[in-house]
C-alpha cells in the first residue's frame, strides 16, 4: 500500500472540553520552537505515562508520590495531545505512521499506568486487570471501525482522555486528604476500585453498543444479493 492510496479517517472529537482544548493546543503548537517535532512530543507523552505508573506503584510507600503522578499526567497531556496538533499546524502529517505510533504508544502507556494503580494499594489487582481488558476491547473495536467505516472516534459519551486525566487528578488530590476507602451500600470499598468498576462497566457497554451499531451498518452496506 502506498501513501497515496491510504485514506485518512475522519476524526470525531465530541468531548466536553474539546472546543476549548483545540484552541489551546493550536496556540501551544504555534509557539513551540522549530526544533521540537511530533516525535519528541509523542516520546514525552509515553515517558510521562510510564513515569505516572511508576509513581502510582511508589505511592504504596507514601501518598506524596501522588503529587508526582499528577505532574506526570499533565506532562502526558501536553505530549500526547500536542503531537498531532503540531503536525497539522505545520502541515507535516504522516497519517499511517502517526496513527500507528500514537496508538501503540497509548496502549503501552495505559498498561503501565493502570498496572501502577494496581500496585499502589489504592486499586485491587483484579479491578486493574479488568480495566486493562475493557480498555483494550474498546480500543480494538475503535481501530477496526476506523478501518472499516472510516471514522475515528476520539471520545465516548462526552469523555476523552483529557477528561479522564482530570478525573484521575481529582481522585489523587482526594486521596492526599482523605482515606482510600469509601462506604457504599453498607460495605467498604477502595475508592479507585469504585471508579474502576464504573469505568469497566462504561467501556463494556460502549463497546457492545458500538459493535452492534457498526455490525448493522456494515451489514447494510455489504448486503448479499437475494
Amino acid at each position: 500500500m502506498t501513501a497515496e492510496k491510504f485514506r485518512d479517517a475522519n476524526r470525531a472529537q465530541l468531548s466536553i472540553l474539546a472546543p476549548i482544548e483545540k484552541r489551546v493546543l493550536v496556540a501551544i503548537a504555534r509557539s513551540l520552537p522549530g526544533w521540537v517535532n511530533s516525535d519528541h512530543l509523542t516520546a514525552l507523552g509515553l515517558i510521562a505515562l510510564i513515569a505516572a505508573g511508576v509513581c502510582y506503584a511508589s505511592a504504596s510507600s507514601g501518598r506524596y508520590w501522588l503529587h508526582m503522578v499528577n505532574l506526570c499526567l499533565v506532562v502526558n497531556w501536553f505530549g500526547d495531545s500536542t503531537d498531532g496538533t503540531l503536525a497539522r499546524v505545520r502541515n507535516r502529517q504522516r497519517p499511517r505512521y502517526g496513527f500507528y505510533v500514537d496508538h501503540v504508544v497509548d496502549a503501552v502507556g495505559t498498561l503501565c499506568l493502570i498496572g501502577g494503580m494496581g500496585l499502589s494499594g489504592f486499586m485491587s489487582i483484579g479491578v486493574a486487570a479488568g480495566l486493562v481488558i475493557a480498555y483494550f476491547l474498546l480500543s480494538i473495536e475503535t481501530y477496526l471501525a476506523t478501518y472499516t467505516i472510516g471514522t475515528f472516534h476520539l471520545s465516548f459519551g462526552g469523555m476523552s482522555p483529557t477528561e479522564l486525566r482530570i478525573l484521575l487528578v481529582i481522585g489523587n488530590l482526594y486521596l492526599l486528604l482523605q482515606p482510600a476507602v469509601v462506604t457504599l451500600f453498607g460495605h467498604r470499598w477502595l475508592l479507585f476500585d469504585v471508579g474502576g468498576v464504573i469505568g469497566i462497566a462504561g467501556m463494556l457497554l460502549i463497546t457492545a453498543f458500538r459493535m452492534i451499531t457498526h455490525t448493522r451498518i456494515l451489514y447494510q452496506q455489504e448486503r448479499l444479493p437475494e
